[in-house]
């Protein structure tokens, strides 16, 4: 099953600014994807050649994403999945992968690209069992998004609550920590927050986020891993707390990665 936006293609497709790179495209760049314009291949080649580790630490953040959603679905019983800042449809979406190993998962994603927007129907796919669903709102604002998102998810039962890559774009930390205790205070016990962002431990990531800042492009803000286990507090990290990425519960046999990026994330119960 899945329910249509509400906006028409047409509409969203008219509103996509080519003129300054977007962060949501420039990482579907760098995941080899073609949603993403001139502009933002300009500003992706420009992170890259000071940062060159960017595509990994993307891979590693995308392979996060999916052994979080995989263990939450298979391991915790976690049926209900809001996906916050979802971005542009890529291999294995939250939705994929949760439907995938239980077909009567339902998705809400939110974000507010238009380009995203353009792309929801790609993105509205469902097993027969399940449900998608796409939300136009604001990470800013959580009322909206937990009031739209109640019209897929059941408030009632746990929630995996998703915000992946996005805080960052909130430039102060502690709107950033309030964004997400409104949200997490939504969730009923026994739900989840699964969370990763870019940290500042090198100073090449540092001058090419500076860069990328000074380029026009809504700024995104490095934190500390210490920062970014703040936004976990009164929650009950999972093994093995904050950390890189790629040293989230890998898989076994797992390559390609190295056993450090600077991408940091971790998963949370609320009890």
């Amino acid at each position: 099953m899945t329910e249509q936006p509400e906006n028409t293609e047409h509409e969203a497709l008219a509103k996509i600014d080519t003129s300054v790179p977007q962060s949501a495209r420039i990482w579907n760049y760098w995941l080899g994807g073609k949603d993403n314009y001139e502009v933002d291949r300009v500003a992706g080649d420009a992170f890259r050649a000071i940062f060159p580790g960017i595509e990994t630490g993307a891979r590693a953040a995308r392979y996060f994403l999916a052994r979080a959603v995989r263990h939450l679905a298979a391991e915790a019983g976690i049926r209900q999945f809001l996906d916050i800042g979802t971005g542009l449809p890529s291999v294995d979406n939250t939705h994929e992968i949760a439907q995938r190993v239980v077909p009567e998962c339902r998705i809400v994603y939110v974000d507010n690209d238009p380009l995203v927007l353009a792309h929801a129907r790609a993105l509205l796919t469902s097993t027969p069992e399940g449900v998608t669903n796409y939300v136009d709102a604001d990470l800013r604002d959580p009322s909206t998004i937990v009031r739209e998102a109640g019209k897929t998810l059941n408030f009632d039962e746990p929630v995996a609550l998703m915000l992946m890559g996005i805080l960052g774009h909130i430039e102060d930390y502690d709107e950033a920590r309030s964004i997400v205790r409104r949200l997490v205070d939504a969730l009923p016990s026994g739900s989840y927050l699964v969370q990763y962002d870019s940290t500042d431990t090198s100073e090449a990531y540092v001058r090419a986020i500076q860069q990328y800042n000074d380029g026009g492009s809504i700024p995104y803000i490095l934190r500390s891993p210490e920062q970014i286990a703040g936004f976990f507090d009164g929650l009950e990290l999972l093994e093995p707390g904050v950390a890189s990425c790629s040293r989230w519960r890998p898989d076994a046999g797992a390559w390609g990665l190295p056993a450090e990026v600077h991408q940091y994330g971790g998963v949370a119960l609320k009890r």
